[in-house]
């Protein structure tokens, strides 16, 4: 057991670094490029993979070949922090080996004042 006064480098390193040594270094991509919920499949066949890709990044790959999955689903299964897996994303999207097809946006509100003069209009016409 360790002495809970006691510095441990290596643990306190391994947290800070790897994150920063996963991603190569690169920052996240734009906001809107990738959300929770867009989804994400590979673009290539499995046998034209390149050999130079990281672990992390052959991971993700592995796991977009079977279908679609979200931004979030791929975080959750590869146990990467979201910004981690967002930077990796990109990277590979911008290589070519990633399609991805973006949420739909929301559907505007509807007019109320508009609704209610066609009720009340429909209201009004004889039966």
């Amino acid at each position: 057991m360790t002495d809970p006064g006691r510095f441990e480098p290596e643990s306190e390193a391994g947290e800070l670094v790897r994150p920063y040594v996963i991603t190569r270094g690169r920052t996240l991509p734009d906001e809107n490029e990738f959300s929770l919920i867009t989804l994400v499949t590979t673009a290539t066949d499995e046998r034209q993979r390149p050999q130079r890709l990281s672990p992390e990044e052959q991971q993700v790959l592995e796991m977009c070949s079977s279908g679609y999955l979200s931004v979030a689903e791929i975080a959750a299964h590869s146990q990467l922090p979201l910004g981690v897996v967002k930077v990796l994303l990109s990277a590979l999207a911008e290589g070519g080996y990633l399609v991805t097809r973006a949420p739909v946006p929301s559907a505007r509100l509807a007019n109320t004042t508009l609704l209610q003069e066609v009720l009340d209009g429909l209201k009004a016409l004889p039966v």
